[in-house]
């Protein structure tokens, strides 16, 4: 079984604590595999491979522009999170899970199954998506006319075979968003979001919210599990850190 649940808007910093906490309950098997679901505030993360320079603004732009800065210890180089981008982190521990050939999943499994679950999410609202080799993340366009453009990306950590942070999908964002950095270290490519690709058909993007439901279904079909939506954080059994998480998303979303 997973669990998920839709979090709304919630800071880095908070949502990082987050996923701490459930890798620690995960490993103690207090809890099941869990899928966080959620939106940031503007912010840059960089994974174990990021390059400084592949921030293209300063300081003080990145300042005045309301966006924070976050070096993590997930695989991959620079990306941008912000509003209309769908977050998901999957607390998972891999031993629990198989894949398609009836053997547990490992790390490159993993990655590929995020990628099918996104590829399966996209195509649900008519999006063709797909994989660039050598190139982790969704893509839209043609590889072989070199069109490419990227729908989503994939930056994993495992540590005792569980798993945290996980995949952004464009779902509103607006290309501009990502003008402070390189994405994910790859200049010749351009970013997209589904509203980008939606809007030659006059189609409309869900809520955020209902994409997110969206997705965990597409994970429960991927991962063969079935899905289960939590309400809250109660499981954490930590109130005083529950409080705390409350008061920064309120300010966040005031």
């Amino acid at each position: 079984m997973i669990e998920y649940l839709w979090l709304g808007r919630m800071g880095y910093a908070e949502a990082l604590r987050l996923q701490e906490q459930c890798v620690e309950l995960r490993h103690a098997g207090r809890v099941g595999n869990l899928l966080l679901l959620l939106e940031h505030p503007p912010v840059l993360t960089l994974g174990r491979n990021a390059r400084r320079e592949n921030i293209l603004a300063s300081d003080a732009q990145l300042a005045a522009g309301g966006v924070t800065v976050h070096a993590i210890n997930r695989g991959g180089d620079v990306t941008y999170h912000g509003p209309g981008q769908l977050v998901g982190y999957p607390i998972f521990d891999l031993r629990s899970l198989m894949g398609p050939s009836g053997r547990r999943l490992g790390p490159v499994d993993f990655v590929r199954s995020l990628e099918e679950v996104l590829i399966r999410l996209c195509g649900g609202f008519g999006i063709v998506g797909g994989r660039v080799a050598g190139r982790t993340g969704v893509w839209v366009g043609s590889p072989a006319l070199g069109e490419e453009r990227k729908v989503a990306a994939i930056g994993v950590h495992i540590s005792r075979g569980i798993t945290s942070h996980g995949f952004a999908l464009n779902v509103t964002t607006h290309p501009r968003d990502f003008q402070w950095i390189v994405p994910c270290g790859i200049p010749d490519r351009s970013v997209t979001s589904m509203q980008l690709e939606l809007e030659a058909a006059h189609v409309e993007v869900p809520e955020l919210e209902a994409v997110a439901n969206r997705a965990a279904l597409c994970f429960g079909q991927v991962f063969g599990e079935q899905i289960l939506a939590r309400a809250d954080l109660e499981f954490l059994q930590e109130p005083d850190t529950l409080q705390e998480m409350d008061a920064a998303r309120q300010c966040q979303t005031a």
